[in-house]
């Protein structure tokens, strides 16, 4: 007998020897983790003729090469009646579609507008500029439903979707702004919250704020959608910290992530991280840093990081901040995924 298991556990051994590296790293805890990328400009990059390289050279698939590099994630933005179409709705389940056929998990991004929001402009699209509230409430219901269910046609099933990008001060101002009427803020979020599940009921809703480090701000927020009868999953965050005080951010973003966990009982989703384009050991350290302490969170509440938008090189539309050299092939700051 003793014979018979040493000869299974031989076996068992040269089988996990015979397995490749990344098959020998693979756990539970790896499958569940996203480790994303925010990609929404590829398709755009891609029609201006942006091609991406891998290491050595040699062109590849944007995605595929994500993919190599350790991404298992895709987060897309989504705009309503944006002037070119690029992250309209068309364009998002394109690439959504293409995204989750190479078998990546899909973060989808509402950011109830035409154009970019953010904590300094969240502008209502022009369509609804002269909507009454309640007006407003049912076109942010309509729309939210109108593009997960031109997914759902297309067999893509997001596994997230944010209502609202970094929502600091609430969404489609003056109505939505929170300091000004923290339960008209609300009472959109919930709408939105309300459709996602209509459609998905098994995605998980992200409220999403940036300065991950800021633990006031993000009371103040989670606190006012609490308090005012909002149900959602996930809190989101961005943390875009400079070279020399990631350390410092990353440190007070554990203490705001243990915080929320503590307060709300959610889940926590780094969803944009970027760092120079032209730093890329620090920001390799950095994401690095911060994947170990996202996951360190209790319970496995801790359910990914993403790059915002990585492949960006050449100072694409002016950013500075990706993952990928002036040759576009993809910098040390990508390693950290792998």
């Amino acid at each position: 007998m003793k014979v018979l298991w040493a000869l299974l556990l031989f076996c068992v051994m040269m089988g996990a020897c015979d397995k490749k590296p990344e098959e020998q790293l693979s756990s539970p805890l790896a499958d569940n983790f996203a480790k994303g990328s925010d990609i929404g400009w590829l398709s755009e990059m891609e029609s201006k003729g942006i091609k991406f390289y891998n290491s050595s050279g040699q062109q590849q698939d944007c995605i595929d090469l994500l993919k190599q590099l350790g991404i298992n994630a895709i987060r897309l933005r989504v705009w309503v009646n944006p002037v070119n179409g690029w992250c309209g709705k068309q364009d998002v389940i394109n690439q959504a579609v293409r995204a989750s056929q190479k078998g990546m998990r899909i973060l989808i991004d509402f950011h109830y507008s035409d154009y970019w929001a953010d904590p300094g402009k969240q502008n209502k699209p022009a369509a609804w500029k002269t909507l009454s509230f309640a007006d407003l409430n049912t076109a942010l219901a309509a729309h939210t439903k109108e593009v997960l269910t031109g997914l759902k046609s297309n067999n893509v099933q997001p596994e997230w979707v944010q209502v609202g990008n970094e929502i600091n001060d609430g969404l489609l101002w003056e109505e939505g702004r929170a300091s000004k009427s923290m339960p008209q803020f609300a009472t959109l979020v919930k709408s939105g919250c309300t459709a996602v599940k209509e459609v998905f009921p098994q995605a998980k809703v992200i409220i999403h704020v940036s300065n991950g480090y800021n633990n006031a701000l993000f009371r103040w927020i989670m606190d006012g959608l609490s308090q005012n009868g909002v149900s959602w999953d996930v809190i989101g965050m961005s943390l875009y910290p400079s070279v020399n005080d990631w350390q410092l951010k990353n440190e007070q973003c554990l203490a705001n992530m243990q915080d929320m966990i503590n307060r709300y009982g959610k889940e926590i989703m780094i969803a944009e991280v970027g760092m120079p384009v032209n730093q890329p050991n620090a920001c390799k350290q950095f994401i690095s840093d911060l994947i170990s302490k996202t996951r360190s969170l209790p319970g496995n509440k801790g359910l990914g990081v993403f790059y915002w938008e990585p492949q960006c090189y050449n100072g694409w539309q002016g950013y500075q901040l990706g993952a990928f050299d002036d040759d576009g092939r993809p910098t040390a700051a990508m390693d950290a995924f792998r």
